[in-house]
C-alpha cells in the first residue's frame, strides 16, 4: 500500500493519550501523520509529544499559520482522517458543521474518508442529543466506531471506551480501502464460528489445527460496527483480542462449537461458519498424562473417531425449518482450492462459501487473506487480497449485495 496522508484528530478527554500510540501505528506501515487536537486536548498530551511522534508541527486554530491557509488545505491534502478520541462536543461540533477551531475546519474540508471513534462516559454516548449527532454523521458517510465497554474515568464502566489504537487503526484502514461502514445490519443478529477446535488425547496433548481465528474475529468486528448484534462462538482464540460490542462463548471441542451453534441458530439472520474444526477426535481421552513406552497408554497408535459436521447440521436446520439464517461457511485448501471449493458448496448446501488457498504457510495466522466467494446459485466473486478486516468488509458487502436476509 502506498503511503497515505493520515490526519489524526484529538479531542479534549482523558483518552487522548492512546492517540499517541495510534500515531505510532500509521507513522510505521509509512503513513505521513499530521496530528490536529483541539486546545483541550492539549490539557492532556502536550504538542510537544505529537509533534516528536508525527514529525509535523502542530496547532489548534485557524489562525496560526495563516500564510499556509492550512484550515483549508490539510483537510484538502488528506487520504483519511481518525478523530480519536472523539468526544461528545466534537461529534456535535462537526455534525453542526461547525469551523471554529483548525480540528472542525479540516473536517468540514475534506473530502476523504472521515472515521469517528468515540470516548465519553456512558450517559453522554447514550444521551438522545449525541445519539442524534452520530445519526446524522453516519447518514452522511463518516463512519462513527462503536465505542468499548469498559472501565471510563473513576469508578464507572459501561460503553463509551475508547477502542484500542490498533483497533482503530484496523477499521480506519479498512475504510480507506473498502468503503465507509455505514449500518446496514442494523437489528440483525449475525452469529459467527472463529479459531480452531481442539480434541484433547490427555490433560496436556490434543489434536487441533492451525487456525488463529483471526478471520472470524474480523468478520464480527465488521458487523458490530455495521450495526449487527453479534455473537461468536470461539474456539482457540485466545490470542486475540475480542471485538467490541460482540457476545463471545469460549468452546473448546467440535461438539462443544456445535452445541452452541446449534441452540443459537434459530435466532440469527446470518450464520457464518468461519472456524476451523477438528474432523476427527480420539475415540478415547485418557484422564491422565500418557507416558511414552506404557503398553496399556501407547502415543503411537491413537484410534480416532470423525466429529459431527456442524456446518452441514446447520444447513439442515435451515432446510428443516428450525432456522431462517443465511448459512456461510469456509472451506481451507492446499491444491486445487476453487475446483474443491465448488464441490464442498454442493455437498453442504450452504448459501455462500469462501474458499482459501492456504498452502505454503498462507493465511492462517497471517494478516492477510484473499479467495473466492461462492454462492450456491453458481456465483464466484473473488475477494481481493487484503488485511482480514479488509477481506472481512469485502465479504459483508457481498452478503448484503446478494440480500442474503439483511434488508430492513
Amino acid at each position: 500500500m502506498s503511503q497515505r496522508n493520515v490526519v489524526v484528530g484529538v479531542a479534549g478527554g482523558i483518552a487522548a493519550y492512546k492517540a499517541c500510540h495510534l500515531i505510532r501505528d500509521f507513522k510505521e506501515a509509512g503513513d505521513d501523520v499530521r496530528v490536529v487536537p483541539t486546545a483541550n486536548a492539549l490539557n492532556f498530551v502536550g504538542a510537544a509529544t505529537f509533534e516528536a511522534l508525527s514529525g509535523h508541527p502542530v496547532d489548534t486554530g485557524v489562525f496560526e499559520r495563516v500564510d499556509e491557509v492550512q484550515h483549508v488545505r490539510i483537510g484538502q491534502e488528506a487520504d483519511l482522517i481518525v478523530v480519536a478520541p472523539a468526544t461528545a462536543d466534537v461529534i456535535a461540533r462537526i455534525a453542526a458543521g461547525r469551523a471554529d477551531d483548525l480540528l472542525t475546519a479540516t473536517v468540514l474540508v475534506a473530502t476523504c474518508p472521515v472515521v469517528v471513534a468515540p470516548a465519553m462516559h456512558t450517559e453522554m454516548w447514550h444521551n438522545a442529543a449525541t445519539q442524534t449527532n452520530v445519526a446524522t454523521l453516519r447518514s452522511r458517510g463518516v463512519t462513527v466506531l462503536e465505542p468499548a465497554h469498559g472501565r471510563l474515568t473513576g469508578k464507572d464502566s459501561g460503553p463509551g471506551r475508547l477502542l484500542e489504537p490498533q483497533a482503530i487503526a484496523e477499521l480506519a484502514r479498512t475504510v480507506a480501502t473498502t468503503g465507509p461502514l455505514g449500518r446496514p445490519l442494523e437489528g440483525k443478529r449475525v452469529l459467527v464460528s472463529a479459531g480452531g477446535t481442539q480434541e484433547n488425547i490427555d490433560p496436556v496433548r490434543y489434536v487441533g489445527n492451525r487456525s488463529s481465528g483471526r478471520q472470524g474475529f474480523a468478520l464480527a468486528d465488521i458487523a458490530a460496527h455495521k450495526g449487527a448484534q453479534v455473537t461468536v462462538v470461539a474456539g482457540n482464540t485466545e490470542a486475540l483480542e475480542t471485538p467490541a460490542g460482540a457476545d463471545v462463548v469460549r468452546v473448546t471441542s467440535t461438539r462443544d462449537m456445535e452445541r452452541e451453534m446449534r441452540s443459537r441458530a434459530p435466532e440469527a439472520d446470518v450464520v457464518i461458519m468461519a472456524a476451523a474444526v477438528a474432523d476427527y477426535r480420539p475415540a478415547h481421552e485418557a484422564t491422565s498424562k500418557l507416558k511414552k513406552g506404557q503398553a496399556d497408554a501407547s502415543l503411537e497408535r491413537i484410534e480416532l473417531v470423525e466429529n459431527p459436521d456442524i456446518l452441514r447440521g446447520l444447513v439442515d436446520m435451515r432446510d428443516n425449518g428450525e432456522t431462517t439464517a443465511a448459512i456461510m461457511g469456509f472451506a481451507a485448501e492446499t491444491d486445487n482450492a476453487l475446483e474443491y471449493g465448488k464441490a464442498k458448496l454442493a455437498r453442504k448446501g450452504a448459501d455462500l462459501l469462501m474458499v482459501n488457498d492456504v498452502s505454503g504457510g498462507k493465511v492462517f495466522g497471517q494478516a492477510r487473506n484473499s479467495g473466492w466467494l461462492l454462492s450456491r446459485d453458481g456465483g464466484v466473486a473473488t475477494i481481493e487480497d487484503g488485511t482480514k478486516h479488509e477481506v472481512a468488509a469485502q465479504i459483508w458487502s457481498a452478503i448484503e449485495a446478494a440480500g442474503h436476509d439483511t434488508e430492513a
